[in-house]
């Protein structure tokens, strides 16, 4: 099934699920001026979408910037119609039966999307989940993403990025979950606040990476540190002492036939030492007294 957005025009649009369908191809450019300014949660996850990130739609989502969190909380469709919705949070799915004016979600993860992760994005600063997993997205982490002072949920794995982590997701103090696994970042990951509490699987798969909590450490330039072979000790492998023991005997064996072959070339070119013919003569006599 093929898609095209070029007609819509839902001004009071606040939720946009069309998650787990066969929905395909390139998302197209709005006709109209200011696509969905009030979309709150935009989530085209798991279909088979293709080409860049929409960037024009991020840019008229109004709804996801400068939002007001000390107005009186609100639910969508009040007086009039109850929103329910079941989404991703936090690696989990949750239904939320009733969804909060302040929530803000962009997931487009588990598609095939290519290029770079636009700056735009940056801009969303009410946004409190971003997922764009499970794509085919490439170039460095935005460091505009740091102004996502809200976020709760970053998610980019398995992705083809690379780059450092930005520093200036440390600014992300309401970052409760974060994956970067499965991309090609490299350097030092950033230290301090959030930082400080993720574990070893918000990075694998990047091999690169290094710092705290992995166990590469840092070289001087930002580096992993090449850790040295460990020392192998010969006595430590089990064939060593049944190797050295052959070793022995063939050693032993070789140089006493040398000695043995020497000595008998000497008696000969010398004639029969007087002590050989004593012993051998003497032997004789004492075997004849037997008889």
């Amino acid at each position: 099934m093929t898609h095209s957005p070029t007609g819509w025009s839902l001004p009071m649009l606040q939720a946009l699920v069309l998650q787990s369908n066969k929905f395909h191809s390139p998302l197209g450019t709005f006709k109209t001026k200011f696509p969905f300014p009030k979309l709150r949660i935009f989530d085209l996850s798991h279909n088979e979408f293709c080409g860049l990130l929409p960037t024009k739609y991020f840019e008229h989502f109004k709804a996801m910037r400068n939002v007001n969190e000390k107005v009186r909380r609100r639910y969508m469709g009040d007086h009039y119609y109850k929103y329910s919705v079941t989404v991703v949070v936090k690696g989990l799915k949750v239904e939320l039966v009733r969804i909060l004016t302040i929530f803000t979600i962009i997931d487009l993860s588990n598609n095939k999307f290519t290029g770079e992760i636009p700056n735009v994005i940056g801009n969303l600063n009410s946004l409190r989940l971003l997922n764009l997993s499970h794509n085919d997205l490439t170039g460095n982490i935005p460091s505009l993403l740091g102004n996502l002072l809200l976020l709760e949920s970053l998610d980019l794995s398995s992705n083809q990025l690379v780059g450092e982590i930005p520093n200036q997701l440390t600014t992300l103090t309401f970052l409760a979950v974060l994956n970067l696994s499965q991309n090609h970042l490299e350097g030092r990951i950033p230290q301090g606040n959030q930082f400080n509490t993720f574990q070893n699987n918000s990075y694998d798969g990047n091999l690169a990476l290094c710092g705290f909590p992995l166990s590469n450490k840092c070289g001087d330039n930002g580096t992993p540190q090449l850790q040295p072979p460990p020392m192998s000790h010969p006595e430590d492998d089990p064939t060593f002492f049944s190797g050295f023991n052959l070793k022995v005997v063939f050693i032993g064996y070789g140089c006493g036939m040398i000695f043995g072959l020497l000595m008998g070339y000497l008696m000969f070119l010398i004639g029969k030492p007087k002590w050989f013919v004593r012993i051998v003569e003497g032997e004789r006599h004492k075997k004849g007294k037997r008889c």
